[in-house]
């Protein structure tokens, strides 16, 4: 049998002296250092919901789901805390001013329910108006059009959705002719759809 060392028992006597070392979780959570990566969380004011950090997250711990109910498209962004391994890249790869998905101090978590382990951002969806597919989440269309200035007006999808959001524009464009006709340029489409009306099929 190996007999302990003197730095090990110095260790010991010190832990029954003034407690171990370790954190007391879950009677009191542990306070990192400032500068420790925490687990990465939504901010709602700053996420456009451009899916930049599901695109590079080596972990696979940011997916999304978009669901059309009605008359409503939304995305639902799931960030897995039980996958994430806190490494930086979605906050990193952030185009909102790296603020939409932020490393926090939030180190302790713990879950009975592996099936809880996850948050979620909601972000509403613009769709094309001729096929219905999902053109992306309209804080992003929005944020293209901020960063780019008068030049969105060269795309009637950017400028159209712009326009509606000041209320400017008709939800509802009057139908004029057939469909993927070139009078339905005007309109907010997807790049299949704007092919077809701008090359007439």
């Amino acid at each position: 049998m190996r007999l302990p060392k003197i730095r090990e028992l110095l260790e010991a006597l010190k832990a029954l002296a003034v407690g171990p070392y370790t954190s007391k979780f879950p009677k009191k959570g542990h306070t990192p250092y400032r500068s420790f990566r925490g687990q990465p969380k939504f901010n709602e004011d700053y996420c456009v919901g451009c899916l930049a950090c599901e695109q590079v997250c080596p972990a696979k711990a940011i997916d999304h789901t978009d669901e059309v109910n009605g008359g409503k498209a939304v995305r639902t962004i799931y960030h897995y805390t039980d996958t994430c391994i806190f490494c930086g890249e979605c906050e990193a790869a952030c185009i909102a001013e790296h603020k939409g998905i932020k490393l926090s101090q939030e180190w302790d978590l713990a879950f009975f329910d592996r099936n809880k382990a996850f948050e979620t951002i909601e972000r509403e969806l613009v769709r094309c108006e001729l096929c219905g597919s999902v053109i992306g989440a309209r804080k992003h269309i929005l944020w293209i059009v901020q960063k780019i200035g008068e030049l969105s007006f060269s795309n009637p999808t950017l400028y159209q959705t712009r326009l509606r959001e000041l209320g400017l524009a008709d939800d509802n464009p009057p139908v004029v002719g057939k469909d993927n006709a070139r009078d339905d340029r005007i309109k907010i489409l997807c790049a299949h759809c704007r092919r077809q009306t701008t090359l007439g099929g």
